[in-house]
């Protein structure tokens, strides 16, 4: 039979309220799976943040990783940067002719500076330290520096600036105004700049617990539900009754814990053979997402999100329909793979991953805009490139269906890079809000959002970011008709958001209705 398909595309503490955690809170907390956390409370939205570690990027907006070969010279980043054995070579040949034009006072004086600076290339986080995702502002050829750093730097080495660039502005402000050069080397986010960005503890894998922030907000109780996993991305259950909750790694293994919270020894699922992915702290790729069907309980089918390599280097995001096995619940079949769709993914980052029923049975699918800075692939996004027959049916009142310029599988588009989105159950009584689907929207690098999706609707991206104007001309065209999210929030609340859940359990029914969503910077 055909499944019935449609696609979400893009491009395109003592006075205090103790509360149970709800179920959904727990999946959400199982993705964060941060220690420092606090609540924030509106009419409509219950904030659940932390925290955040810089996002690790390199500038070819790869993932970092650990050098094959020992790195003689930018020796911080031999475990874990982006640098090679021969980039290291490069940048030490560099500093060498630098210094070498400095007597002996003066390398004493400057060494350390010239070698720190010149060493941020190989920097785990070296796209943000250069801004290198926006793509509106001029290419740096010097990291982002904090202020205090700067100023102790331009006292002391001034002379060395016209070195290490050929940005006239930059070596004119140089000698002419010092502030003025600190600001230009400055970055909007303080947490990126160096050294700041060298202060961020990394997030570990155990979860902690919630303080009323000065405002007073709501208490929540943490309650740990899994941990020593690789990197966990989803937790969900079957709707099958059986109280199982699947808990998926990124590497491409699904668990199974039981009801008591034990996990069984065995996976469900290990794809971590077919799952394109490295072990380095950011890389976006891997098992992305899953969702079992409705009637899992009778049919045992599920589907399946991935990133994989195709050919020769060319990566894909692959939607797969994928069977339990006929001898053990525990199991998934895995010679039942149906592959369902693929879209090829020109860079690293940007994958989406999300995978969900809608309350009209149809399986709605969340990809990325195609990677990189400010959606240069954006036909990729909008699967444009799949033009094979389809192992799939689509809805005939799908929005786009009778426009030939259009794909007739997107339902919704102009999203940057929604990673967890989720459905409102409704009101246990009146059923008010059931059905809407809500998306976390990963932001560039200014803002995070939340939007509600409605059929054909333009969320925006790339001509805005939140509620402000990215691509300046395409966000004063009149035709834009972009639906705004219901709320954003910049930088220095969040850092990348995940999305979450409309709460509409019966143990803390004063949440009833709140949103409750993540954000996080974990790769």
């Amino acid at each position: 039979k055909h499944l019935e398909v449609r696609v979400q595309q893009t491009g395109k503490g003592k006075n205090s309220l103790r509360l149970h955690c709800p179920k959904p809170l727990l999946e959400l907390l199982l993705q964060v799976g941060h220690p420092q956390c606090c609540c924030g409370v509106d009419d409509s939205f219950l904030l659940h943040c932390q925290n955040a570690a810089p996002h690790p990027q390199c500038l070819d907006f790869q993932p970092p990783f650990e050098p094959p070969f020992h790195l003689e010279f930018c020796k911080d980043y031999e475990k874990f940067g982006c640098c090679d054995q021969n980039t290291d070579n490069i940048i030490a040949e560099r500093y060498w002719n630098i210094m070498d034009l400095y007597d002996i006072r003066e390398y004493e004086l400057c060494g350390r500076f010239v070698k720190e600076i010149l060493c941020q290339e190989c920097s785990p986080y070296a796209a943000h330290l250069f801004d290198m995702e926006d793509p509106y502002t001029p290419v740096r050829l010097l990291p982002g520096l904090c202020p205090n750093y700067c100023s102790e730097f331009h006292k002391k080495c001034s002379s060395v600036v016209k070195h290490l660039t050929d940005d006239p502005i930059l070596r004119d402000t140089c000698e002419t105004d010092g502030s003025k050069f600190c600001h230009l080397l400055n970055l909007a986010d303080q947490d990126y700049c160096y050294p700041n960005v060298l202060k961020s503890s990394l997030l570990n894998r155990n979860l902690g617990h919630v303080v009323e922030d000065r405002k007073g907000c709501l208490q929540l109780c943490l309650v740990e539900v899994a941990n020593g996993l690789r990197n966990p991305v989803l937790l969900l259950h079957a709707g099958d009754d059986t109280q199982r909750m699947f808990v998926a790694e990124q590497l491409g293994f699904v668990w199974v814990y039981l009801a008591d919270g034990s996990r069984l020894e065995e996976p469900f699922l290990d794809l971590s053979g077919e799952v394109l992915t490295t072990p380095w702290f950011g890389d976006e790729r891997g098992f992305l997402g899953m969702a079992f069907h409705p009637h899992y309980r009778d049919n045992g089918r599920f589907f399946i999100y991935y990133s994989v390599l195709a050919g020769e280097k060319v990566e894909k995001v692959r939607i797969s329909e994928m069977k339990v096995s006929m001898h053990d619940m525990n199991k998934a079949d895995p010679l039942s793979e149906r592959v369902i769709l693929e879209i090829e993914e020109p860079a690293a980052n940007h994958n989406g991953g999300q995978l969900l029923f809608g309350v009209d049975g149809y399986l709605y699918i969340f990809t990325g805009d195609g990677g990189r800075a400010g959606d240069p692939f954006g036909k990729f996004g909008n699967a444009q490139n799949n033009q094979e027959g389809k192992p799939y049916q689509i809805p005939q009142d799908n929005p786009f269906i009778s426009d030939r310029d259009a794909r007739p599988e997107v339902y919704a588009y102009g999203l940057r890079n929604p990673w967890r989105c989720s459905v409102d159950r409704g009101d246990p009584v009146s059923q008010q809000g059931r059905g809407r689907i809500f998306c976390g929207d990963v932001g560039q690098n200014r803002h995070e959002e939340i939007d509600i999706i409605e059929r054909g609707g333009n969320y925006g991206w790339r001509a805005k970011e939140g509620f402000e104007c990215f691509d300046v001309k395409l966000c004063h065209n009149s035709s834009l008709r972009d639906i705004l999210p219901i709320f954003a929030y910049d930088h220095h609340m969040g850092k990348s958001v995940t999305g979450g859940y409309v709460y509409r359990g019966c143990e803390s029914p004063n949440l009833n209705g709140l949103y409750l969503f993540g954000d996080f910077m974990n790769g």
